[in-house]
């Protein structure tokens, strides 16, 4: 449900509550991921519990927002990419630039991982990432900077599986998720390698 006042004209009040609101939002969620209560963020912003729902109807309006925020510059990244030069660069250039989201925002992390999915605005948000890593993925496989049977749909799956598989270490090793991003791309450029099972091997 959104909320019907978001669109109307805010007074100067009220635009900075809502900046504060915001502000205070993406940092809790980007800490404590989506499991973060409103009072906790009405509190961080210095704001009233009622202030934030007459800016947002519910907290999952909130959670949009703030995520789809990181998920629209993330198309516009791929959107730039797509002009790059040289496509396995790009690729690589773009998961990168998801997994350092990850890394840093908690809640995206969530969406990433398939935890966060029943909004129909982050469901849109995670579309149009889907099919810019279908584009990338494509030029890529043109190119021949990655083998043939890897689809963007493999790409999102691995960015999400890199970043986790580092994550047990994040507090000593923050950059760990490198060097399995290297690994991952290494091997997604394989020569004369074994085709991959479908998707739906062993259903």
């Amino acid at each position: 449900m959104t909320n019907p006042t978001a669109d109307r004209p805010l007074r100067s009040d009220a635009v900075r509550s809502r900046k504060l609101l915001r502000e205070a939002a993406a940092a809790a969620f980007a800490e404590e991921g989506t499991n973060v209560s409103i009072a906790q963020i009405a509190e961080r912003a210095g704001l009233a519990k009622g202030t934030v729902f007459r800016h947002y109807a519910t907290k999952e309006d909130l959670v949009a927002a703030i995520v789809c925020e990181n998920t629209d510059t993330l198309v516009d990244t791929g959107e730039r990419l797509e002009q790059a030069a040289d496509a396995g660069e790009a690729l690589r250039d773009f998961m990168t630039a998801i997994i350092e989201v990850q890394a840093r925002d908690r809640a995206f992390c969530e969406v990433a991982a398939g935890i966060v999915h029943d909004q129909p605005a982050i469901r849109a948000g995670t579309e149009r990432l889907q099919a810019i890593a279908d584009a990338l993925a494509d030029r890529a496989r043109r190119q021949g900077a990655i083998r043939p049977d890897i689809t963007g749909r493999d790409i999102m799956l691995l960015v999400s599986g890199i970043y986790q598989t580092a994550a047990p270490l994040r507090s000593s090793h923050p950059q760990l998720w490198r060097r399995y991003l290297s690994l991952a791309f290494d091997g997604m450029q394989a020569r004369n390698a074994a085709d991959l099972p479908p998707f739906d091997a062993g259903d």
